[in-house]
């Protein structure tokens, strides 16, 4: 029998009480968007009170880059909730049209929260008469801060898991994924720590390649930390997605690994590669756009 590891008993729920009958419960999972984004925030003040880092004055000042969480609050839930609700199971919630904001529930895309996101900093540039690219830069250089919470939480919620692996380091998760490895499996049915991949990439590396190309003065030239990291993401996602457990409601008899686009009979693209493709494009557009502006 291979060599796995068992999944560490964490409890999804930090704590819960009660309150008069009604029990409210602190996740983890909510932690870690909290987290993320007041970490997130923290950093792009620390940006905006370096005026060199810029080649003159930052994008905003200390007053709105707080009126800033505030929309990047909204666009993360409300952009990650409805991008889920339509990306993934949008049969499901015209049939349930009261579950779309049952958050609580579970069920956020990424995708969706990015377009949430930059809708926020657009409204908020276009209100505070701020340069769109330059406050979106600010904001992409803190997206890898909430991205390694939230991939960590997923890891924690024993969700997003991977495809099965006899791999030293695959984990026996709990529920579903420990029963739905293929018939002819030989042993614990452990898979691809997946999260833990994701939070890696999009986490510490993807900050550390943005943090190295603001040192090298990235910032001077509006759109280019955004298009780097639009590009980082995109190209771990397209490669992370080799080794994620298809989502189910993608996958078929004839379609085990939840391709939505087909491209032969042996690749295909998953739901989460085919929203990464536009990632990847707008990011090298903005990157050639950046490089023919003359740094600031």
């Amino acid at each position: 029998m291979p060599f796995v590891l068992l999944f560490p008993a964490v409890d999804p729920v930090l704590f819960s009480f009660d309150l008069g009958g009604i029990t409210l419960a602190i996740r983890w999972y909510a932690l870690a968007y909290i987290a993320g984004l007041l970490l997130g925030w923290c950093y792009v003040a620390w940006l905006c009170r370096r005026p060199g880092l810029w080649g003159g004055a930052a994008p905003m000042t200390a007053e709105q880059v707080d009126d800033l969480l505030t929309w990047m609050i909204l666009g993360v839930i409300l952009g990650g909730r409805l991008g889920f609700v339509l990306f993934y199971q949008p049969g499901w919630y015209l049939a349930n049209p009261g579950q779309v904001l049952a958050v609580w529930q579970g069920g956020m895309s990424f995708h969706g929260g990015l377009l949430g996101v930059a809708a926020g900093v657009i409204g908020f540039s276009l209100r505070h008469g701020l340069p769109i690219l330059s406050v979106g830069d600010a904001v992409a250089a803190a997206a890898p801060i909430g991205l390694f919470f939230g991939r960590i939480a997923n890891f924690v919620n024993a969700e997003l898991w991977g495809r099965p692996s006899i791999l030293p380091w695959a984990v026996v998760f709990p529920g579903e994924a420990a029963q739905a490895c293929p018939a002819d499996w030989v042993g614990p049915c452990a898979r691809h720590p997946s999260q833990l991949y994701e939070a890696g990439l999009e986490g510490p590396l993807l900050f550390a390649v943005l943090a190295l190309a603001i040192r090298g003065g990235a910032l001077r030239r509006p759109g280019r930390v955004f298009g780097l990291m639009l590009v980082g993401y995109a190209l771990a996602r397209l490669f992370v997605e080799r080794f994620r457990q298809a989502d189910g409601q993608f996958v078929t008899a004839g379609n085990p690994h939840g391709h939505v686009l087909r491209l032969g009979a042996e690749w295909g693209l998953t739901m989460g590669q085919l929203l990464s493709l536009p990632m990847l494009v707008v990011g090298l557009v903005l990157l050639v756009r950046a490089a023919r502006l003359r740094p600031a």
